[in-house]
């Protein structure tokens, strides 16, 4: 399957990278309609991942990119490549390569990244995220690694049911299409959240929500497991402050 699969490949890159032709759209149905045509019996995330590990084994140091993938505008919807990423991380415990390599879960992320940030190509929104990777800006947040959340929210809050909201313990991240407001920890997450909500006592997000509103305000939920000390909760709210350094935090208010 690698001999089909590289000269896939080089059939359709057109001078584009591995990277390219694993996140463009365009470039990638033409890709794995070549691995198919060529007698590959694989699905299309088994496809993507055997060109990635050719490309890391070095298999195709012979080819020569010609033509490299830059868009100007990146820094205006780069965010909503990250906080995508992340949120299925944390969720599934994938990898973005995971991500970019399965067709059902670079669906979604596109579909969160538009949600976030919308005007822009699945293309964008996805070689964002490869670049913020390269300048190691998605490093792993290790404690989330070892606390595994039984449930990860991604949604607006123009969207918010807040009866709906869970009870139990976890962390909660305020962000809009720009960057992270505010990062919380709590024993009750609804009663927490309607309190932000109603009138937060965090005066930067509290600001925050009386001159926006909640038209460009998301939010992004982990439940933890009951049994998680608080120390532990706050050991991760502690960590996701330093990685992601929200505008309105003080350490120790959550």
């Amino acid at each position: 399957m690698r001999d089909a699969v590289r000269d896939a490949f080089k059939s359709v890159s057109s001078g584009y990278s591995t990277d390219r032709v694993l996140v463009d759209p365009e470039l990638n149905a033409k890709f794995l309609e070549a691995c198919w045509a060529l007698g590959c019996q694989a699905t299309a995330e088994q496809l993507n991942q055997t060109l990635l590990n050719i490309r890391k084994s070095g298999a195709l140091s012979e080819y020569k990119t010609t033509k490299r993938a830059r868009f100007d505008d990146e820094n205006d919807y780069c965010f909503a490549g990250e906080i995508a990423a992340r949120f299925l991380e944390r969720r599934d415990s994938v990898t973005l390569d995971k991500i970019l390599c399965c067709p059902d879960l670079v669906i979604e992320f596109d579909r969160i990244a538009e949600r976030i940030c919308p005007g822009y190509s699945a293309l964008q929104y996805r070689w964002a995220a490869l670049n913020l990777r390269k300048r190691r800006s998605l490093k792993p947040e290790l404690v989330s690694h070892v606390v595994r959340s039984i449930q990860v929210i991604n949604t607006s809050v123009r969207d918010l049911n807040t009866t709906c909201l869970p009870t139990d313990q976890g962390i909660y991240i305020f962000f809009d299409s720009h960057g992270t407001l505010y990062i919380g920890e709590s024993l009750n997450l609804r009663k927490r959240l309607v309190k932000h909500l109603e009138h937060s006592d965090n005066r930067g997000l509290a600001r925050w929500l009386w001159e926006h509103g909640d038209f460009d305000l998301n939010l992004e939920i982990q439940v933890l497991p009951q049994e998680t000390a608080t120390r532990t909760r706050r050991a991760l709210e502690y960590e996701l402050i330093q990685s992601r350094k929200p505008a309105f935090n003080v350490l120790g208010q959550g």
